[in-house]
This record gives structure tokens, C-alpha cells and sequence, in this order.
């Protein structure tokens, strides 16, 4: 069996749960675990988080949240985004939470689902993605009240720079009041009202009924220079020499033979790849791996399946842990590192680890 491998902690995600909920005291939190929990594993992370004292769950599209319940989870499952239309019946079928937008939507959901429904009016404060412009907002209300089968179980937006603008990120909390106040003006109950996500909670902190939580769930911070939370990341990276050789000062190991090794060393091969999500940029940047906890550096180009690493003079041999995400003695690498490095965002590192690779859960 192929010895690379996710390893999961759900005790850092309980533990993450907790850092949020006392953070936001009174109000409840909502475990984001679209994107197959950032690449963690949507089905043991939400039970870890519900476990832990996280009241719904969040989900991109109905195929994340389809596998849910399949999994028999019924905790209630907030959906981010209008699915398409046609299939607007499977918002019964699976017993969702949906965020509405668009009158054609509402519309389509009002005449297919089966049984009374709540909705959340997703108001687009300046995120400028998704989301309903905020004039109309008291219409769309009022046309899911008028409707039979649907009402208004809240009302929410989404911070687009809650890390680092704190400025215009209570302008988007302000533009949010105001809508929600104008639908309240008009007769209409608006539910519970929503803002934070990570970012906001860590933040801003703004006054809410519920805090989406997402990157933070997994002990990660939308602003790793300001890591103002205990969060523990829940995720590690691991693998195995496979092979090792002596090679010559001046030896360029890997496609490309982009990089001469600048000393006699110890060279070894781990069967880990950019196919599993180990970003090619990595082996130019100055990416690093754990052996015997100790750093090592890349000896040459990231391939599809494979990596080799310049161990220098160490007695490294086949079968020694290699950790490229996570703790090893007392060295660590981290998502953010690999960002860092790459010049992406940690979001994209974690959600990039790909499938190939098993993931194993423990506590």
C-alpha cells in the first residue's frame, strides 16, 4: 500500500470549535465543511464539530450536502449558493436550509418544494460575488413571505476583507443592519441574522445570531501574521522514503535537471506528488520536508507522483517518516508556509491535497 497519506486530528477540530463558540458567546456557530471540509473530510468533521457544540453546518453546492445525509448527519445544513433552478426540488428531498437571491429562484423554489421551508436572504453587502443588491431586499422578503411554502429563516452577507479592512468591513455590518431593518419595517420577521465568518469572528466581532466559521475550524488564520486565537491545525501531511542514493556535488536529480546539488549527499525519494497537491512551485521556492526532525530541503522538480529531498549527510533510509504538513519532534511545517512560499493563500494549499491520498481520523 502506498505509504502517503492525510492524517486528521478531529480533537483539533473540537478544540477549534471551542476557541470559536467562547469567542462568540452567546451566539451559535455554523461549521463550514464545503470543498469535502477543505480537503479534511466533510463526514467525520461535522460530526466532530457537532459534537463539539456546533449547531449547523454549511455546504457550497447540494451534491456536499447530499453526501451528508447520506451519511445520516441531520443537523440543520445552511446551502451558500442558489443551485441552479431545476433543482430546486432537491432542497426538500435533503431537507435543506437554502440561501436565496434571485426572484426567479425564490420562484422556482416556492412551487417545488413539499413541505413549509425556511430560506436565508443572502444580501450582497460588497462582496460583489453573489448575493442580492441590498434595495432589494425588503421585495425579495416580501415575496418569500407571500409565498405558501417558503419563509424567512434569516437574513446574512459575507465579509470580503474582514482580515485585513476593518473599515470597510463595518460598512458591510452597517449595510446589513439597514436591510434588515428596512424587511423589519415592513411586518417581516428576518430570523436569524448572520455576518461573521473566520475572519469576522477573529476580528471584527461583530453582534450576530451565528458565526460561519470555515479556514478556522481546521486551526488555520485568515491572517497568519496575526495568529490572535490557540487554534491547532487539524491537518498533516505524511509519507516515506522509498528510495535513497548517494549522489555526486553536481548531480541535477528530477525533470528539468534544474538545480545542481552543491554537495556530495544522501538523496531521497518519496512517493508523494503535484497529483496529490504538492504544489511544483514548492521545489523553486525553497520548499521543505521533516525527516528525523529535521529540515530538508527539495534536491529537484516536484513530480506527478514522486519528490526527491537532499538529506545532506544525514543516515537517512527507506521507510523513515517524511512529513510535509505538520510537526515532526520539534520542527513544524504548515499550510501557511507552503503559501507563503507559493504565493497563494492557506485555503487553497489544504483544498488541494488531493483525493489520491487516504485520510485517516484519529483523536
Amino acid at each position: 500500500m502506498r505509504p502517503s497519506r492525510v492524517e486528521i486530528d478531529l480533537s483539533a477540530v473540537a478544540h477549534n470549535v471551542g476557541v470559536f463558540l467562547e469567542r462568540i458567546e452567546p451566539a451559535g456557530l455554523i461549521a463550514v465543511v464545503k470543498a469535502n471540509a477543505y480537503g479534511h473530510g466533510d463526514v467525520p468533521v461535522a460530526g466532530a464539530a457537532l459534537d463539539a457544540g456546533a449547531s449547523w453546518l454549511a455546504v457550497a453546492m447540494v451534491e456536499e450536502a447530499a453526501r451528508l445525509r447520506e451519511a445520516g448527519i441531520d443537523a440543520p445544513i445552511l446551502l451558500l449558493s442558489e443551485p441552479p433552478a431545476d433543482d430546486a426540488s432537491e432542497i426538500s428531498r435533503w431537507d435543506l436550509i437554502p440561501s436565496v437571491y434571485r426572484p426567479e429562484f425564490v420562484e422556482a423554489l416556492s412551487v417545488s418544494v413539499d413541505r413549509p421551508t425556511a430560506v436565508h436572504l443572502l444580501i450582497d453587502t460588497g462582496m460583489h460575488r453573489v448575493g442580492a443588491a441590498p434595495v432589494r431586499a425588503v421585495g425579495l422578503a416580501q415575496q418569500i413571505a407571500a409565498s405558501g411554502n417558503l419563509h424567512l429563516g434569516g437574513v446574512w452577507s459575507h465579509f470580503a476583507v474582514a482580515e485585513e479592512d476593518e473599515e470597510f468591513s463595518r460598512l458591510q455590518r452597517d449595510v446589513l443592519s439597514e436591510a434588515v431593518a428596512a424587511i423589519e419595517a415592513e411586518g417581516i420577521d428576518p430570523g436569524i441574522v448572520h455576518l461573521p465568518n473566520t475572519a469576522g469572528a477573529l476580528y471584527i466581532r461583530p453582534e450576530s445570531a451565528m458565526a460561519r466559521v470555515g479556514l478556522g475550524l481546521y486551526g488555520l488564520h485568515p491572517d497568519p501574521s496575526r495568529p490572535i486565537a490557540d487554534l491547532q491545525p487539524a491537518m498533516r501531511v505524511v509519507s516515506r522514503v522509498s528510495f535513497t542514493q548517494r549522489l555526486p556535488a553536481g548531480a541535477r536529480p528530477s525533470y528539468g535537471r534544474r538545480r545542481p546539488l552543491s554537495a556530495e549527499s544522501n538523496v531521497a525519494t518519496v512517493p508523494i506528488g503535484y497529483a496529490d497537491g504538492v504544489p511544483r512551485l514548492l521545489s523553486q521556492r525553497g520548499g521543505e520536508v521533516l525527516i528525523g526532525g529535521r529540515r530538508h530541503p527539495f534536491a529537484g522538480t516536484v513530480t506527478m507522483d514522486q519528490i526527491v529531498i537532499d538529506c545532506d549527510d544525514d543516515d537517512v533510509v527507506v521507510g523513515d517518516e517524511v512529513v510535509l504538513i505538520g510537526r515532526q519532534g520539534s520542527e513544524e511545517i504548515t499550510a501557511d508556509e507552503w503559501a507563503e512560499r507559493t504565493d497563494t493563500i492557506s485555503w487553497e494549499i489544504v483544498c488541494g491535497i488531493g483525493d489520491r491520498l487516504p485520510r485517516s481520523y484519529h483523536r
